[in-house]
């Protein structure tokens, strides 16, 4: 049988593996998929390929390396098997704007003319991205609570639901933080459309567990943002994103060489 017929085969077993959430036969069949790959399947086998990882690393809450897998073939999908492009461009959104620095977002997302394309006819998408990016928090808000409702429906999205809204939470609160010394919680109230005593709640909560860096000043009303602590945090996120993309290239060479020997 040639090697593309028996890719084909694999990628079908994995969307077996889909269909039941069968985890060891997706994980068992991406392992081939991507060996037979490795031996010389074609441009296409390869594109799509990357579009099942992406489509499993959703499945198992890893939205860096969906992002990573999705990015890379947003110009040459042509995996209508397994999702159409407009389904495809909003998982991209999902994942991409969770993980990617803004400046990134910018370059690789907002600016990006086949994901523009398709958002002008996924609008609550756009205002999803565009919301966050061009801080308009309230809008923001009533469009993370449609993409909680687009979650709790997508059979893959769904368990992470939760997780994922408070974390889009959290990242909204953080950016407006981070051009303050300090703030009034009317004035982020405001800005999101809620209570300050929900602000101050949900402030609160996140502080204590360390996601959000800073103190409530309950008597004068305020949020005090501790810069020293969020420029360490991000600063360990970016030495984190350097080596992740350093293993990434090391792995590449090691299959370019094991191919070669």
């Amino acid at each position: 049988m040639a090697l593309g017929y028996k890719v084909d085969n694999i990628f079908t077993c994995i969307r077996i593996g889909f269909f039941f959430m069968d985890h060891d036969l997706i994980m068992r069949n991406l392992d081939r998929a991507e060996e037979m790959i490795e031996m010389g399947a074609d441009y296409d086998k390869r594109n799509r390929f990357q579009i099942y990882k992406g489509f499993y690393n959703l499945a198992i809450r890893d939205f860096k390396s969906a992002t990573n897998n999705f990015l890379g073939v947003v110009s040459t999908f042509t995996c209508t098997e397994l999702m159409d492009y407009t389904t495809f461009i909003r998982y991209t959104v999902y994942a991409a704007i969770f993980t990617l620095p803004r400046r990134e977002l910018e370059e690789k997302v907002i600016k990006a003319p086949d994901v523009l394309e398709v958002l002008y006819r996924a609008p609550d998408v756009k205002q999803y991205l565009f919301s966050l990016y061009q801080c308009e928090y309230a809008k923001f808000f009533k469009s993370l609570a449609d993409v909680e409702e687009v979650f709790r429906k997508d059979y893959i999205l769904n368990p992470h639901y939760r997780f994922y809204v408070r974390e889009m939470r959290i990242l909204a609160y953080s950016q407006l933080l981070a051009s303050y010394k300090s703030l009034t919680l009317s004035y982020m109230a405001e800005q999101f459309e809620v209570t300050p005593e929900f602000i101050e709640n949900e402030l609160s909560r996140f502080i204590a567990d360390g996601k959000i860096f800073g103190k409530i000043d309950k008597a004068k009303g305020i949020i005090i943002v501790n810069k020293d602590a969020m420029a360490k945090s991000e600063l360990f996120k970016d030495v984190v994103r350097q080596g992740d993309l350093l293993l990434n290239r090391i792995q590449n060479l090691s299959r370019f060489l094991d191919n070669k020997l």
